[in-house]
């Protein structure tokens, strides 16, 4: 058995399961977590209940919601709290333990190492910039700064706020005293290659961000200009590099996502202050794009927490645009999206900070669906009166429509929308076919699609085979004599089916070592075994309990054979041999 895609051994796995504590990890994210007998129980976190009915079993390092149904391990736990992919709730566990992942042959070797440094490099960047500005005197300007726009420097704490010094070769220096080459830095972004030869640093007396991934850790810098020429740009960020892609980051996702997934609903607002603004005065489901357009990966990624977004862009024609333009592939991931109005003059930083959180969620709560605002938007732009307008309003909604991917979604809005313009659906529906078979025609051909064949769903286990499983994890001494006993033939290809012959399997090896094995060979099995072994209670006598399961499979194997074997004397065209071949099957498995 290999880990995930070959990339982390089975081995290393176990180590990370075996060094976080089931019952110390989800008492970290769960503080309820009691003590219930031999288990432990708490509220589901993931549906809404009112009796407890969230267990978690510390011999067997599993959890179960008998509510929702929801179980697995420790890394199954992490993956659906912090909406991690595997490798990353597994990344992060071993970072909790102190374990160094242990690549397979298939990792490329090359690149690891480098991020490796690319991170730490970046973590102590952001600590540099952050002593900067807490107790350098020449960083006087941006605590000025901060201070007008009412950033408290408890805030700057919390989001690491930092300041890079005014001169050309500060990080150059910095670098140098720690041993990472110029070329290292200008991979990082934190310094750029002259023309000429040598490099130069490329934040200069600006306020510093740090953009963080999902599991917190800083991967570049959004440096936003102080002072001096009118030209410069206002915000200067970090190059894409092998750990940072602007199109797949939200700043503050890592802070925001637990209070976006309690709230059903993520705010996107424009700008890093912004958000600062509002996570600080109490309204924390918020993200801001990283200084780019709104991409698929973004939409994705929110799909993952939320079903609803709130845009809250500013008032102006600019922040209007905005909306529209960033609303596409949200529509694409299949997210319900809303926009909220600001009032006249004011941001999301402005009227946080001018007239508290309060007035900030009322405008959130009193934000429009979509294709009214975009409605509105469009009617501000063309004349509805006229039919030139009627044709670029009915355009406009028509192409954003047709972005929808929910049929429900979508069929709804086209109601509206045609009830607004006073035009029957139909004509809303038959711009769209327009629009869709034009682009039909001027795509290019795409080479044919290979056809997948979907594998047949498993069929469901028999109860004797759930018993057994139950009694050969939860019972280390049914283990021997259930193998001895079990006919490997005997049984489905259930998913309790298959882990059953392959503890078969393993034990007649004499490799088996416990349920930690199924868990690397049967990830898609996890709710299974939490649903078998979470609150199990051992038999009186549960060796006969288990060798009564397989007298029972036997039984059914042998009845379904007789069944096969008699529906065989039934062709016609046997020969003597073969009758006679077949009754003696059928009278030996009577018997």
């Amino acid at each position: 058995m290999t880990g995930v895609a070959g990339l982390i051994p089975d081995h290393v796995l176990d180590q990370v399961r075996h060094a976080n504590d089931i019952v110390d990890v989800i008492g970290s994210y769960l503080p309820n977590l009691k003590r219930a007998g031999s288990a432990f129980k708490t509220l589901c976190p993931f549906h809404k209940e009112k009796t407890p009915s969230f267990n978690v079993n510390p011999q067997m390092q599993l959890f179960k919601c008998f509510g929702c149904g929801v179980g697995g391990d420790v890394i199954k736990f992490v993956m659906l709290w912090d909406r991690l992919e595997f490798r990353e709730a597994v990344e992060l566990l071993a970072k909790r333990a102190g374990i160094a992942l242990e690549l397979g042959p298939d990792h490329d070797r090359g690149v690891a190492p480098q991020k490796a440094t690319l991170y730490k490099l970046h973590d102590e960047a952001a600590d540099f910039f952050h002593r900067q500005l807490m107790k350098e005197p020449a960083a006087q300007v941006a605590r000025d700064y901060l201070k007008k726009r009412k950033v408290a420097m408890e805030a700057a704490r919390e989001f690491m706020l930092g300041y890079a010094p005014d001169a050309w070769d500060v990080m150059l220096q910095w670098g140098a005293a720690r041993k990472y080459p110029p070329q290292m830095l200008a991979l990082a972004g934190l310094v750029i290659e002259r023309e000429g030869g040598g490099y130069y640093d490329r934040f200069r007396g600006r306020l510093m961000f740090p953009i963080r991934d999902e599991q917190g850790r800083v991967i570049g810098f959004s440096g936003r200009v102080l002072a001096g020429d009118e030209k410069t740009a206002k915000y200067v960020n970090s190059p894409e590099s092998p750990i940072f892609t602007k199109g797949r980051v939200l700043y503050g996702l890592d802070k925001t996502k637990r209070a976006m997934v309690d709230a059903k609903q993520a705010i996107v607002c424009e700008g890093q202050l912004d958000l600062i603004a509002c996570y600080t005065n109490g309204v924390q489901n918020i993200v801001a794009p990283q200084g780019t357009a709104f991409t698929g990966d973004h939409g994705r990624i929110l799909r993952r927490y939320v079903d609803e977004v709130v845009l809250c862009f500013d008032s102006d024609a600019a922040g209007q645009g905005a909306a529209v333009r960033s609303v596409d592939e949200l529509l694409a991931a299949g997210l319900v999206v809303r926009v909220a109005t600001m009032p006249a003059g004011h941001d999301p930083d402005s009227l946080v900070r001018d007239e508290g959180p309060d007035k900030l969620r009322a405008v959130i709560a009193a934000a429009r669906p979509f294709f009214e605002f975009h409605l509105d938007y469009l009617c501000a732009r063309h004349n509805p009166q006229s039919d030139t307008g009627k044709v670029q309003i009915s355009r406009g909604l028509a192409e954003s429509l047709m972005k929808v991917s929910n049929a429900v979604l979508r069929a709804t809005y086209v109601q509206r929308s045609a009830a607004r313009l006073g035009v029957p659906e139909s004509a809303i529906l038959e711009e769209m076919g327009k629009l869709r078979r034009g682009r039909e025609r001027v795509a290019e051909p795409e080479p044919e699609a290979e056809v997948s064949i979907e594998s047949p769903p498993r069929p469901a286990p028999l109860p004797a085979e759930k018993m057994l499983l139950q009694l050969v994890l939860g019972c280390k001494d049914v283990v021997a004599p259930a193998c001895e006993a079990l006919d490997p033939q005997w049984l489905t290809s259930s998913a309790a089916g298959e882990m059953l012959t392959a503890i078969h399997q393993l034990h007649t090896a004499g490799q088996w070592r416990g349920p930690d094995q199924l868990l690397d060979e049967f990830s898609d099995a996890q709710e299974l075994l939490a649903d078998l072994l979470v609150g199990f209670c051992q038999p009186p006598s549960p060796q006969q309990a288990a060798l009564d399961c397989t007298q029972a499979l036997r039984r059914r194997w042998t009845q379904s054979r007789i069944e096969v074997l008699t529906n065989q004397l039934r062709q016609p065209g046997l020969s003597t041999d073969q009758i006679q071949r077949i009754q003696k099957q059928v009278l030996d498995l009577r018997r």
